[in-house]
Parts: C-alpha cells; structure tokens; sequence
C-alpha cells in the first residue's frame, strides 16, 4: 500500500513540476497567441499579466514592453513546423510591418546574439534593402550572402524576435497581430 501511494505521491509532484514548467517556457493558448510560426506572450509588460507569463520573463532575465505600446514575437520553428537550426539556411520574406518601428533578430538557444565577424545581429525598419512596394527578404544562414542577411553560427537551435514599436492597426480582427501580416520562415536548404 505504502509503495503505491508513495508512487501516486512521485507522480502526482512530476506531473505538477512538468506542466508548470511547460506553462513557464512555452505557455498556452491562455497566455499566448500564435501567428503562424510567430508567437506573442499577450499579458507581457502589463500589471494584470498572469503568474505563467511573469515567470516566464523571469526565468529568462528580461523585462518585457507592455503589449499595449510594443509586440515581440518569437519563433523558433519554420512555417512549415520545422524547428530553426543553424545547419540550414532559410528565407525570412514579407511585407514590412506597419509600425513606427520595428527589428528582427536571431538568437542561439539559450537567448544570446550569436557571435559572427561581420558584427550582424538584426535588421530594423532602418538598416533594411527592401524591393518595390515594401516587400523584404532576409537569408539567415551560417555564411555570407548577398542582401539582407543574418549570420547563424554554428550554434545549433535557433530563435528570431520580431519587435514592433507602436504598431498600426489595419483593421477590424487584426488586433491580436497588431495589424501586422508576420513574415513567413521558408527553409531553403540543409547541411
């Protein structure tokens, strides 16, 4: 008897411990909103913000805008699902986003810049080329390339995060994006 309640009592503490870590790193539908790969932590930087979004800037050191004046979004995975790894190469394609500001940057898995010569770590709504009509292509891979491109290392799994400044609200059901069409993570290829 003693054995099997001790057993219940392991699980019932694992279980416990496990989905508050998971509620912690990656949140639910209660805390976040995904946008295809993109997601946002919707209570970041507000005084009403739940326990599982506040942990979650805690454990990560970092101390969030209120989504009432700035949206962050991450990915760690490709449109199609895929997790971001340094070992391939991928497109990061749409239009610019309509706010008074904006950056895009790639991080290595425990959240830091990743190192490069080239001493590129972001795009912003002020250092990118863009084609006619506003549209944008950035080549994050591990070496050089023509354009828009972010260095990936040799790090392993990756992260981007889309920063938007004051975003412009386009229309009616567009609020939990900011307005924003995100753009679209397309890997081209592996090593």
């Amino acid at each position: 008897m003693i054995p099997n309640l001790l057993m219940f009592a392991v699980l019932a503490v694992a279980g416990g411990l496990g989905s508050s870590w998971y509620m912690i790193e990656k949140g639910s539908s209660l805390t976040t909103r995904a946008h295809g790969p993109w997601v946002v932590w919707t209570a970041a930087g507000r005084s009403d913000a739940d326990p599982y979004t506040r942990a979650h800037f805690a454990r990560r050191g970092t101390l969030p805008v209120s989504t009432s004046i700035a949206l962050t979004y991450e990915a760690n995975i490709d449109s199609d699902k895929r997790r971001l790894h340094s070992a391939c190469d991928y497109a990061i394609e749409g239009e610019e986003p309509s706010a008074a500001w904006w950056s895009l940057s790639v991080y290595d898995e425990q959240g830091r810049l990743i190192e490069n010569a080239a001493e590129r770590y972001s795009y912003n709504s002020a250092t990118l080329m863009r084609a006619p009509g506003g549209r944008f292509s950035i080549t994050l891979a591990r070496n050089a390339r023509a354009g828009n491109w972010l260095p990936s290392g040799d790090v392993g799994r990756l992260t981007l995060v889309l920063s938007i400044e004051e975003p412009q609200v386009s229309g009616p059901g567009q609020e939990d994006a900011g307005g924003q069409a995100l753009p679209r993570i397309r890997r081209l290829a592996c090593r």
